[in-house]
């Protein structure tokens, strides 16, 4: 090739890779966002904040209560929620005083703010958490375990050591049986397996009672459709449900009269479930905040309820990156959502830029608990002070970082809701 053409040949090649180009994908915040920047940036703590949206939280407890089937319960899934007044707020509108629990240092905190809750364990909790529960509920509260606490177990060996506890504590324990409806995260597998922890609690009836089973069914939706749908799946989970009710009621008739807890759903599959359903309550949390990993069609009438605000401690023009070569005023050349650098208070969550829209990490420069890189376009607009709001990806765990949740009732922080004791670790 002549130097002409090889000239042309280069040129060509410049001006397509010109064209791939990313888009300016960035603007200023929308209004939503725009009036708690501003109401943060005069009146706000200065620091990360967790905000809750007390009105579309409300909102969506609404839209939880029309999509309930006929005849069945709702529990309040509380790890999903990991805040009493938060709870007590989806008490409130939802008019269920039913909570599954999945932390001992929760149950104690949640016995002594609302001793009229129900309580199930959603995972089997090991001897010394439980021992630890009786320790310090005391015997002052007005939280009475024997009739409100369901523990869950998924094995004989777990009932037997719960057997022992209840002697040692001389505490009537309710159980209730983990079941496998096809999670295989753990509980009986087979019908047949109830036989024994049937017979165990029988003869203890002093110390044990049966209350019901739990089958959770967060595996259903998560296969591709061509393997197995979502519906497809929602059928065999309730056949293998209905498979250990039958054998309950084979092995023990009177149960037949007895009013038992059937749990089962989540905030993924809740919608799948209708009056017909062999399960007699329903549980959810995370789809009344509806944190990002909850962006699913079967939720779409829910609305994001939960946002870290993070203030912007440096607005920078342009992209300065550590080293010899000028990547970063390159990169920002040929990426218009590079054209802006801010680097925030803290950083680094289970969470994804919600706005101002275009705003996105540097994984060039790294990931920082401290003072995180994000970068925008110009349209972006961020000053000194301004926020960058998260959506957490989920709420279990990112809304217990903060410190008490912040309430935004649309107008300005109307309450500050502290978040629940971990402990030595959720």
């Amino acid at each position: 090739m002549n130097r002409r053409g090889f000239l042309i040949g280069l040129g060509a090649l410049a001006a397509g890779g010109w064209l791939l180009r990313p888009d300016n994908r960035g603007a200023a915040h929308a209004p939503y966002f725009l009036k708690i920047n501003d109401t943060l940036k005069e009146h706000g703590p200065g620091r990360p904040l967790m905000l809750v949206d007390h009105p579309r939280l409300a909102a969506n407890c609404q839209t939880l209560m029309t999509m309930l089937p006929d005849g069945k319960a709702f529990r309040i899934v509380a790890k999903s929620l990991p805040s009493v007044p938060l709870i007590q707020e989806v008490m409130t509108h939802t008019g269920s005083q039913r909570v599954m629990v999945f932390h001992q240092p929760f149950m104690n905190a949640l016995a002594d703010a609302a001793p009229g809750c129900d309580m199930l364990l959603g995972k089997p909790m090991p001897v010394q958490a439980a021992r630890q529960f009786y320790q310090e509920l005391g015997n002052q509260h007005g939280f009475a375990p024997a009739r409100q606490l369901q523990w869950l177990v998924d094995s004989l060996p777990r009932l037997e050591q719960y057997l022992s506890l209840a002697r040692e504590l001389d505490q009537p324990m309710r159980i209730n049986v983990e079941i496998d409806v096809g999670l295989h995260r753990g509980g009986l597998t087979e019908p047949q397996q109830l036989d024994a922890l049937l017979e165990r609690i029988h003869a203890h009836p002093d110390h044990l009672s049966f209350s019901g089973f739990m089958g959770y069914d967060a595996h259903v939706g998560k296969l591709p459709a061509f393997i197995e749908n979502a519906t497809e799946g929602h059928r065999k989970t309730e056949a293998r449900y209905q498979a250990f009710i039958q054998r309950l009621y084979q092995q023990a008739p009177h149960y037949r009269s007895q009013s038992l807890c059937f749990n089962g759903a989540g905030s993924p599959t809740i919608a799948l479930y209708d009056e017909t359903s062999v399960v007699n309550e329903l549980s959810a949390g995370s789809c009344l905040v509806k944190a990002s990993d909850f962006e699913l069609p079967q939720l779409s009438s829910f609305q994001p309820a939960v946002f870290i605000a993070a203030p912007v401690i440096k607005a920078i023009d342009g992209l300065a990156l550590p080293g010899p070569v000028p990547l970063g005023d390159a990169w920002q050349r040929w990426d218009p959502n590079r054209q802006r650098t801010y680097f925030i208070y803290g950083g680094y969550w289970k969470a994804r830029p919600e706005s101002p829209a275009g705003i996105q990490a540097n994984g060039v420069y790294g990931a920082s608990t401290n003072q995180m890189m994000y970068n925008g376009s110009a349209e972006t607009a961020l000053t000194m002070d301004d926020q960058i709001f998260f959506r957490p990806t989920q709420s279990e765990f990112v809304l217990l970082q903060f410190g008490d949740l912040a309430v935004w009732d649309g107008r300005r922080i109307s309450d500050w809701w502290p978040v629940l004791s971990q402990g030595s670790g959720a």
